[in-house]
């Protein structure tokens, strides 16, 4: 670094030299010259006008000079840099017109057009992945099958193993249907149907077509009972139904094995509204009948689903559990990562082997086919697959909840 000096050494203050500062002002300018847009622009400035640039280094030298030379070294220093400073200037104008104009031109706006006044939504994610669902399986060879949301308690309880003492079937768990008079005098369509035997399978039901399921239905079989009404609500007869396993049994009663379908749809229990429950919710069932069906073509065919929605480092596990329906039963759980007390395992759905019962219920001999059954929150589903937290936000009617999935989901 050079130091002051009362004897003056020109080899000390080379950069002070005019010949020198006329180079680096005519260096600038090429530079700023050759610069096509604002960016390349500014990029350049600090070569020539930063703390490193030439003239900056000879401002810094002036100490080095004898205190009469330093007034015409600084003088002619500032004008360099002056110089410099006004191509930078009226470079960068140039340069921020021709911008201008040609965003003018490739923005232009033609105002004779009508206005879009209507904003574009986007479909719910619940229905987007529910149909997603619905086309994975239809892919395997399963056909999709739908039923009633009013439902009979029959099929909703009986038809399933869940005896008439079962907690699920009293009013803090399921939302009874109580205008019973009305529904069986047909003012209201589905239910009307199902309560006057005008549908297919409740008309079996009813009339005793069917062996063992018209004994079900009639009360001839000593396993359904008519629970007291403080014990199941209205005995109406009627529920909103509490997940999609009726549409299960009514698919065993309208046809014969093989049997395969997924059930999607919306279900009713009396929860309250928070961050992990909702009163209407969603709900994929699976059900397969066949002959030599074993719980590895369950596992099998739950980590394909699995693997479809979650990726394929999807990880997953049987838990043994009981359900009145399948013997034997399981949880089958998944490993969510975004889960808001942090990653653990959380439960997806309910699994396992068709109760016998079930299939006698049914009119099916359980000594020729076996079948497997399977059901999953679509609900959950989605909240595992986009790290979601909280339940509410599904019923909210936010759009901009909405429209953050666009049309497909992620």
């Amino acid at each position: 670094m050079s130091r002051r000096s009362d004897s003056y050494d020109p080899k000390q203050v080379a950069l002070l030299d005019q010949a020198s500062l006329d180079r680096a002002v005519a260096a600038a300018r090429e530079a700023f010259a050759s610069a096509s847009d604002v960016d390349g622009l500014i990029a350049l400035r600090h070569q020539h006008l930063g703390d490193r640039a030439p003239v900056s280094l000879a401002r810094r030298e002036i100490g080095a000079l004898p205190p009469q030379a330093r007034a015409d070294a600084g003088k002619r220093v500032n004008e360099a840099r002056a110089a410099i400073q006004q191509a930078y200037d009226a470079r960068l104008a140039v340069l921020e017109e021709d911008r201008a104009r040609r965003v003018l031109v490739e923005e232009a706006v033609d105002v004779t057009l009508p206005g879009d006044r209507r904003p574009r939504g986007a479909r719910h994610p619940i229905t987007t992945l529910m149909e997603r669902i619905a086309d994975l399986f239809v892919g395997m060879g399963y056909e999709v099958a739908e039923g009633p949301e009013i439902e009979l308690e029959w099929a909703n309880f009986d038809a399933l193993n869940i005896p008439p003492d079962h907690p699920s079937r009293g009013l803090m768990d399921t939302f009874w249907i109580a205008t019973a008079a009305k529904l069986a005098s047909g003012a209201s369509g589905t239910a009307a149907k199902l309560a006057s035997g005008a549908s297919g399978t409740a008309a079996k039901l009813a009339s005793g077509a069917s062996g063992n399921a018209a004994k079900l239905a009639s009360g001839a079989s000593g396993l359904v009972a008519t629970a007291p009404e403080d014990q199941l609500g209205t005995g109406s007869g009627l529920v909103l139904r509490t997940h999609t396993s009726p549409v299960q049994a009514r698919t065993m009663l309208e046809r014969k094995p093989p049997i395969y379908v997924v059930v999607p749809g919306r279900v009713y229990r009396t929860d309250e509204a928070d961050a992990t429950h909702s009163p209407v919710f969603h709900q994929v069932e699976g059900l397969v009948v066949d002959k030599g069906i074993t719980m590895a073509h369950l596992r099998g065919t739950l980590d394909h689903f699995a693997r479809a929605m979650f990726g394929e480092k999807a990880r997953t596990r049987f838990r043994p559990h009981y359900f009145p329906f399948t013997e034997p039963s399981a949880e089958f759980d998944v490993w969510f990562e975004a889960h808001r007390d942090g990653p653990r395992w959380v439960e997806w759905g309910g699994c396992g082997m068709v109760d016998p019962n079930v299939l006698r219920v049914c009119g099916i001999d359980p000594t020729v086919y076996s079948g497997f059954a399977f059901g999953m929150g679509i609900d959950r589903t989605l909240m595992f697959r986009n790290g979601l937290s909280d339940m509410r936000e599904f019923i909210e009617g936010d759009v901009r909840f909405t429209r953050a999935f666009g049309m497909e989901v992620a």
